[in-house]
């Protein structure tokens, strides 16, 4: 990751032009066409590090340039306002790209299989947030779900948000990272500015450990001052006065890894496991809905899933290939169809016939799942040490 020198670079720019200024109030022509020269590589550079105002600066860049090897002559001082109306377009460009991480949930707590006691957890954070209640009682205000890929963390974040018809920010913070180069601190800044404004709102941050690593390790600059945005963010919603709802639900498959100070900001901790027997058979009902599955032996076939350590998301997976499984024997010729319009297609209907065992256990053969019992060990190794158990 790319260390962030916007910052600075602005301010050697704003210094730069100062000393511009003063060359050319001492008539020091030869002075102020050498500091044009370091203000054009100013821009040349920022231009490198903000593509979305690069065509802006490298025209500045070029006007400088002139400046510089006296095919322009300029005694005028130059004004910073185009410079700081720069500043202030970028500013409002954040609070935009904050604004549309929102989004709505339609999920409910009942489109999510299994995990009952994990949402008893979450429905009573969201439930007591919204209640009349003695100044002692304070709801939470952090999460953090952890557990193996797939488990249905980004599900329960957005049911907790649908549950409330809340305002919903879905944050990838990879993304972040590197689409808002040299912005990223400013950009949370902005999100959660934005999401007090939407109250109630629900802040989901996935793969939250690409964040918040721990500093015992190797981090950057840039992700320092990310973290310590955020850190600030979430003290910040702690004020007790505070009639606002603003719930910060992170997840992260490598809690380990996480650093000491973000965790002592999510003192609910949530361990997501992989699903139960019960749970399987839920997913695989919800999964086949519509479908025919009265011959399907559901207990024999979510008892497998379990001892293939299958995740909710493996259970999905392994529920469509089922299905195809079951297509591609009533529909042999389906393949040929690609040559129809595709209003055609859109005429007719797809021959479909009730499930078997046997589609599923030729599913079993395909879907393979990457936890083992040692990686699961570890998960619960943790959750005991620092989960809410």
């Amino acid at each position: 990751m790319k260390i962030d020198l916007s910052g600075p670079l602005y301010d050697a720019l704003k210094k730069a032009s100062v000393e511009y200024s003063s060359l050319i109030e001492k008539n020091d022509l030869p002075g102020a066409r050498k500091k044009a020269a370091e203000i054009a590589k100013f821009y040349h550079e920022l231009a490198n590090m903000n593509l979305s105002n690069k065509r802006e600066y490298l025209e500045r860049a070029e006007k400088w340039e002139r400046v510089s090897s006296g095919k322009t002559r300029s005694r005028q001082k130059p004004s910073l306002t185009s410079h700081n109306e720069t500043e202030k377009e970028e500013e409002n460009k954040i609070s935009r790209k904050a604004a549309s991480l929102i989004t709505t949930s339609n999920v409910k707590w009942s489109d999510i299989g299994g995990l009952d006691s994990v949402k008893k957890l979450m429905m009573e954070t969201v439930v007591i947030a919204g209640l009349q209640k003695p100044e002692s009682i304070k709801p939470w205000k952090g999460i953090l779900l952890f557990g193996p890929p797939g488990t249905g963390k980004t599900l329960l974040a957005a049911a907790s948000a649908g549950s409330l018809h809340a305002t919903f920010f879905d944050v990838k913070l990879e993304s972040v990272l590197s689409k808002y180069f040299g912005e990223s601190s400013k950009l949370i800044s902005s999100l959660y500015n934005s999401a007090r404004d939407h109250s109630p709102s629900i802040v989901f941050i996935d793969e939250f450990d690409a964040l918040s690593q721990s500093r015992d390790g190797e981090t950057n600059e840039a992700t320092r001052k990310v973290l310590s945005s955020l850190l600030t963010e979430l003290d910040g919603l702690s004020d007790k006065k505070s009639a606002q709802l603003l719930l910060t639900l992170a997840a992260t498959n490598t809690p380990w890894d996480l650093d000491t100070a973000v965790l002592s900001r999510f003192p609910r901790r949530i361990y997501v496991p992989l699903p139960d027997q019960n749970a399987c058979k839920e997913i695989i009902k919800i999964q086949t809905k519509g479908m025919d599955i009265s011959e399907v032996s559901l207990d024999r076939i979510s008892e497998k899933c379990v001892e293939m350590l299958y995740s909710g998301r493996d259970l999905s997976n392994f529920c469509q290939q089922a299905i195809w499984t079951m297509i591609r024997k009533v529909n042999p010729d389906l393949y040929k169809m690609a040559e129809l319009p595709f209003e055609e297609l859109k005429s007719r209907s797809l021959q479909t016939t009730p499930l078997v065992d046997d589609d599923f256990r030729e599913a079993f053969l395909k879907i393979r799942s990457p936890m083992t019992k040692i990686m699961l060990e570890r998960y619960e190794q943790w959750n005991n040490q620092c989960g809410e158990v």
